[in-house]
């Protein structure tokens, strides 16, 4: 009789089961029994599990056809992703008292099946990335899970083609999830990157999730300045107040880069003024002047309030056009100019010019003489000023001797509208020409013969016989003359003083001199070339004054224009004749002499010739007191009274008469009288030929 001395033994310690999670409950899993040496009710009887196991249990029984089976029996079904195996054992036990198990240990590995899509870690991803950012710097990662294992667990990701044209920008890790730039992003272009990520599992299962990528502002943008209008050129007198541009200033940057400030570089002739939005006037603040500044290169700046600041700069050249605001100035507050007498007409002496500040038509300068006035003297008519160059003209020949100089007024004025001029004084001085030959006033020059100077023999050298006095009409060096002894009888007997004109001895009077001399004396003026005269004078060489003798010498004889034969035969003539009638004459005087002097016969009245020595001394021609004994010639309208020798000489003026002793009746008295001082000084100076 079968005890129950064996236990359940089964085959294998260990028993492996792999079921798929999708297994429905009731699948039954075929196990190997345990085998029990045992018999009758000392057998198997019954299997557990141990412990209880929610998700399985054990079925044992017999089939039809009586054969025994050991199944697990799966009561819930199975998901790997809440637990991917379990284990129980499985305790077999026989039906002996005590009764007696076996145990194996039985484990479930649950097959995974791709029964969970990937799921991302946050339904929406936000990332920010400044425009600066390089190409290939990170921008976010994504990351999605799949409880699944093996290939159904493993991610892969990419952009969902519903993201847009976003993605272009954008690359993303398939492995990772890592999202990277492609290209710099422009803030100005597009502020925020939407972007659709789908996460696909090794099943084909997916998820997609919502990336959204804010592109933060960079001061990467200038500002910019666009010119609504622009006025130029402007004229010189615009108003102040006068818009002259108009434009508006934009920033591609927002925030605090984009707020814009504008600053004009030059602000003393224009300025900016706001205008609305951001609009802004360019305008003038004062009065223009083209002629100090033609053109204005302005320089607007517009910055942003960036950290660094972008400036951006727009330049506005404002031409100036003229305006006939200034008239012709003369290069010279008044124009001198010098023309020699005796000029060819037409000739050039000189151009005025005149300048205006102005351009174009307002600059051109036109000359002309100004009108005289009917208060003023009338200007000479000889002056030419031509219109277009300033040239000045003298139209006729001048005279110095008659127009020294002359004042004209040439007026400058330009093609403005109206026109404005401007007046200069020009002055015409004539230059003198040497054309003028001397002029001798004494001795006089004209058909008569010349008168004769008395010379006393006893005069020492440097005794003075007369003066030459000559003028001449030009002026300058011109008028400069001089004297000199051209031809004398006795050349060395006689000297001229070259400045005063004064006819000296050179030497002592010698008995061997002829009595009358003859000399020709040059007056020479000091121009280029210089141009003279002569003066004809005679002197008589006297021993006493009342040897005074006229020779009537014809003025054929005198003609110094006749031949060299003709004189001397009239001179032979002459000097025959002339010693006989001195002969005779000087022997009928002796005899009558002493009877002339008793009877004090005078041939012209004492008041007469009283008369003329007192106006000669009261002239202040006669410093010393000297009385003199006269004797005149009858018969001839030359007749000349001549100074004879001196009564009392250094004796104040005294009573005395002609031909009667101290103690006779006195007829006129004696005035002081000098011989060098009768000489003709000067035209006014009293000569013995004027007593006639």
């Amino acid at each position: 009789e079968d005890i129950n001395d064996h236990s359940p033994v089964f085959s294998d310690e260990r028993v492996t089961f792999d079921i798929p999670e999708t297994s429905d409950p009731g699948s039954c899993f075929p196990l190997e029994g345990a085998r029990d040496l045992d018999i009758g009710s000392n057998g198997i009887q019954a299997y557990s599990i141990a412990p209880e196991n929610e998700y399985f249990s054990v079925s044992y029984g017999s089939r039809i056809t009586g054969k025994k089976y050991l199944e697990l029996v799966l009561e819930k079904p199975l998901d790997r992703e809440e637990q991917s195996e379990m284990g129980f054992s499985l305790i077999a036990v026989d039906g002996g008292s005590p009764p007696r198990s076996g145990t194996t240990q039985v484990k479930i590995v649950i097959l995974d099946v791709n029964d969970n899509a990937p799921i991302f870690t946050q339904e929406e991803y936000i990332g920010q990335v400044l425009e600066n950012k390089p190409e290939g710097s990170v921008v976010l990662t994504v990351m999605a899970t799949d409880p699944d294992a093996g290939v159904n667990g493993d991610i892969t990701y990419q952009f969902s083609q519903a993201g847009g044209q976003s993605d272009s920008a954008f690359v993303i890790d398939p492995i990772t999830g890592e999202i990277k730039l492609t290209k710099p992003l422009d803030f100005e272009a597009a502020e925020t990157h939407e972007l659709s990520v789908r996460a696909t599992d090794g099943g084909g299962l997916s998820a997609i999730c919502k990336v959204l990528v804010e592109v933060v502002d960079v001061n990467d943008n200038a500002p910019e300045l666009v010119v609504s209008s622009f006025s130029s050129p402007l004229p010189e007198n615009t108003a102040p107040g006068t818009v002259v541009a108009l434009f508006t200033v934009r920033d591609r940057d927002s925030g605090a880069n984009g707020k814009i400030s504008c600053a004009l570089e030059d602000q003393l002739f224009f300025s900016l003024r706001p205008a609305y939005k951001n609009y802004y006037e360019l305008v003038t603040v004062s009065a223009l002047d083209r002629e100090e500044t033609p053109q204005y290169i302005l320089t607007v700046t517009a910055a942003d309030a960036g950290s660094p600041p972008l400036t951006s700069t727009q330049t506005f050249t404002v031409d100036i056009s003229d305006v006939n605001d200034n008239a012709p100035v003369f290069n010279q507050t008044s124009y001198t100019m010098y023309v020699r007498e005796n000029n060819v007409p037409s000739v050039f002496v000189g151009a005025v010019s005149a300048a205006d500040a102005d351009e174009g038509l307002n600059a051109k300068v036109t000359y002309s003489l100004a009108p005289v006035q009917a208060a003023e003297r009338p200007s000479c008519s000889c002056i030419s000023v031509n219109s277009e160059n300033g040239h000045v003209f003298v139209l006729r020949p001048l005279d110095y001797e008659h127009l020294r100089q002359t004042e004209v007024t040439v007026s400058a004025s330009d093609a403005g509208s109206p026109p404005l001029r401007a007046n200069v004084t020009l002055r015409l001085v004539v230059v003198d020409e040497n054309d003028n030959a001397p002029l001798v006033l004494y001795p006089a020059q004209d058909s008569s013969p010349p008168s004769s100077e008395l010379v006393p023999v006893s005069a020492e050298a440097g005794y003075l016989i007369t003066k030459v006095v000559a003028v001449d009409a030009d002026s300058g060096q011109n008028s400069w003359l001089s004297y000199h002894l051209l031809r004398a009888t006795d050349p060395g007997l006689f000297t001229v003083g070259v400045q005063s004109g004064e006819v000296r001895l050179r030497r002592p009077v010698t008995e061997r001199d002829t009595v009358k001399q003859k000399l020709v004396v040059l007056v020479r003026d000091n121009g280029k070339p210089p141009l003279s005269a002569t003066a004809a004078l005679s002197a008589l060489l006297l021993k006493d004054f009342s040897d005074v003798r006229l020779p009537h010498s014809s003025p054929a004889t005198e003609d110094e224009g006749g031949s060299l034969t003709t004189y001397l035969i009239i001179s032979l003539v002459f000097v025959s004749v002339l010693f006989l009638i001195s002969t005779t004459v000087f022997v009928a005087r002796k005899v009558c002499k002493r009877k002339e002097l008793k009877a004090g016969h005078v041939l012209y009245g004492a008041d007469n010739l009283q008369s003329g020595l007192a106006d000669a001394a009261a002239a202040g021609t006669l410093p010393r007191a000297y009385c003199y004994e006269i004797s005149l010639t009858t018969g001839s309208g030359n007749s000349e009274f001549k100074f004879l020798k001196p009564i009392l000489p250094s004796l104040p003026p005294q009573p005395c008469a002609v031909g009667q002793g101290p103690d006779e009746e006195q007829d006129f008295p004696c005035v002081p009288v000098s011989t060098e001082d009768m000489a003709p000084h000067n035209p006014g100076t009293l000569s013995a030929g004027q007593f006639n």
